[in-house]
């Protein structure tokens, strides 16, 4: 396997994907980065995280279609497109912007299958960047997969390495219902081991990172990371932690989290959506519901604070759940009678 970054792993497979099936092609604003215009010269950027480098030049405008800024009119040409047969990837810079283009997504895409039935089939993409961490202010750092996650018919994807980044977006391109693909910003120059050729990551499917026989913690997106850096403190601490990564929230691998959790009898979860109706309060309820005669202590969940996601580089920083919290929390999960 080859090494590559997390954003060279979706830039891959979307390469891979469109020279599959030619009726798969990139929609958004700034996604050709400068090529097709009449005074450019130099190699196209590939939007402002260079997310679509090189395939204006590869597959040309038509199918890498630079729009004006309309997140309303990006959503909406790629939900018809799906309607009609095609295979939009529609790239939302930011998802924060949803609110933008929010009607396309939760009231017409999401839909189609449940009002046209078979004849509904929607096999569109929204790629999106989400999470804080990178200095990018309060209106583009925010992480609301809790919402999309809400929405009944649309799946919902939180890659956390670069090897599920490729396998789940190919999977994402590939399945006929509307996905949104959420991107974390902080992870896109994460590298890691690679294959060159294309494969699939189910979605719905979880995995165990590590196993573990004292307590049960669920880290989304980049919170994964942070989680497997406090490994060695925790173990020092007699803490045997079991480590779950969804990587989808819709469909969710609720099965996993309810065995993981029968056996080690305690749940902490790492989210970085907002505290109030987050993702991870969801998962604790459901745990709770359905496996609470195995819960040695209260379930736990780890939030960042209800408030907008700071500029200030220190804020930020203290905004995030770190070490010392998961650690704290670990503890208390253990030491609970």
């Amino acid at each position: 396997m080859t090494i590559k970054t997390y954003r060279e792993a979706i830039i891959e497979a979307m390469i891979l994907e469109m020279k599959r099936d030619e009726k798969v092609f990139v929609i958004g604003e700034d996604i050709s980065g400068g090529r097709g215009c009449d005074d450019f010269e130099g190699e196209a950027a590939g939007g402002p995280m260079g997310l679509t480098q090189g395939l204006w030049d590869e597959f040309g405008a038509k199918r890498v279609i630079d729009t004006p800024i309309s997140e309303t009119a990006i959503m909406g040409a790629a939900a018809g497109a799906a309607l009609s047969g095609l295979r939009p990837i529609a790239e939302l810079m930011f998802s924060d912007f949803f609110g933008v283009c929010f009607d396309q997504i939760y009231n017409q895409a999401a839909k189609f299958r449940f009002m046209y039935g078979d004849q509904g089939a929607t096999p569109l993409v929204i790629r999106t960047m989400i999470g804080a961490g990178i200095g990018c202010g309060p209106q583009h750092s925010q992480s609301p997969y809790s919402i999309f996650a809400n929405i009944p018919g649309l799946k919902v994807v939180t890659p956390s390495n670069p090897y599920d980044a490729k396998g789940l977006l190919i999977s994402s391109i590939r399945d006929n219902d509307p996905v949104i693909f959420c991107e974390h910003k902080a992870l896109l120059g994460m590298d890691g081991e690679v294959p060159d050729d294309s494969y699939e990551v189910p979605l719905g499917k979880g995995k165990i990172l590590k196993e573990g026989s004292d307590i049960s913690i669920v880290a989304i997106g980049q919170m994964v990371g942070v989680v497997q850096n406090c490994i060695k403190n925790l173990e020092q601490k007699g803490i045997s932690a079991e480590i779950i990564d969804p990587r989808s929230l819709s469909p969710f691998d609720d099965e996993m989290v309810y065995d993981s959790v029968e056996k080690t009898g305690r749940l902490l979860v790492l989210d970085e959506s907002n505290p109030v109706c987050s993702f991870g309060s969801w998962i604790t309820s459901m745990v709770s519901e359905e496996v609470f005669s195995s819960l040695k202590a209260p379930t736990k969940v780890l939030t960042p604070p209800h408030c907008p996601v700071p500029a200030a580089p220190n804020l930020e920083a203290a905004y995030l759940p770190d070490m010392e919290t998961i650690i704290g929390a670990s503890e208390n999960l253990k030491n609970y009678t």
